[in-house]
């Protein structure tokens, strides 16, 4: 494929926005390890494809979703207690990036607003971005209220913490989206999503923005909701694209 051969990769986003475990931190593999872990604590199995239903889903609603597959709907809080303490654990341990997401996101920092719309908790994603060496690169960080319900999420910035009025739901509710959007100064439509699930796609596209798919490659239904999918955000065609497309700003340049 070449860059003139997919219609977003002659687009110029206002925005960058990014997705957390699976996109830019390979933390997938521990929230399904946390998963079976909570489900042993209980003395619960977990069904069968569960992992793939619970793929991006913030931990509140998985414990909700391992309680009633389970047949258990009493313990959905602590389950869901259970899920978040087990994976702070573990990704405590072993922050490790996606293949290409810290070479793209340097490549995109200095060009555009970047921004990250995780349904993690805040600070999973600022201690495993900063461990990571990316969270510096990033103007914002969006998370939903912890847990949904009336309390604000923050807008991590460089400086002081910004707050986000209003409840900011979990994807795939469009709301980390919309929110970080505005932050970053521009409208949905004219900011880029990165995306691994099928839960943080819906998100973003109800939000209106594009969307940029990364990961093994889903069946082609699943495929067809991103604007483009690539295998890893190292992809030749995709550093090209940045770096003829989007150019990088005047303070960037003097820097």
């Amino acid at each position: 494929m070449t860059a003139q051969a997919h219609p977003l990769l002659g687009w110029s986003p206002e925005a960058v926005v990014f997705d957390c475990d699976g996109t830019l931190m390979d933390s997938e593999r521990h929230w399904q390890d946390a998963r079976s872990r909570a489900f042993r604590e209980f003395g619960l199995t977990a069904p069968p494809g569960f992992a793939d239903r619970a793929k991006g889903v913030h931990y509140v609603d998985c414990g909700r979703l391992m309680a009633e597959e389970a047949d258990k709907p009493d313990l959905a809080d602590d389950l869901a207690r259970s899920l978040l303490e087990h994976f702070l654990s573990l990704v405590a341990d072993d922050p490790v990036t996606m293949p290409g997401a810290a070479e793209f996101v340097r490549l995109l920092s200095g060009r555009l607003p970047l921004a990250v719309a995780s349904n993690c908790p805040l600070p999973v994603v600022e201690e495993s971005l900063g461990r990571a060496g990316l969270l510096r690169h990033f103007d914002h960080v969006v998370v939903p209220a912890q847990p949904p319900g009336p309390t604000p999420s923050r807008a991590v910035t460089d400086g002081p913490d910004t707050t986000v009025p209003g409840a900011v739901r979990p994807k795939p509710w469009p709301d980390v989206y919309t929110t970080a959007a505005r932050l970053c100064g521009t409208e949905p439509v004219r900011a880029l999503a990165v995306e691994d699930s099928s839960t943080g796609i819906e998100s973003a596209r109800r939000a209106g923005l594009r969307v940029l798919g990364v990961g093994p490659r889903p069946d082609e239904e699943e495929a067809s909701r991103a604007d483009l999918w690539v295998t890893a955000l190292h992809s030749p065609v995709l550093l090209d694209w940045v770096r003829r497309q989007v150019p990088r700003s005047a303070e960037a340049r003097e820097g």
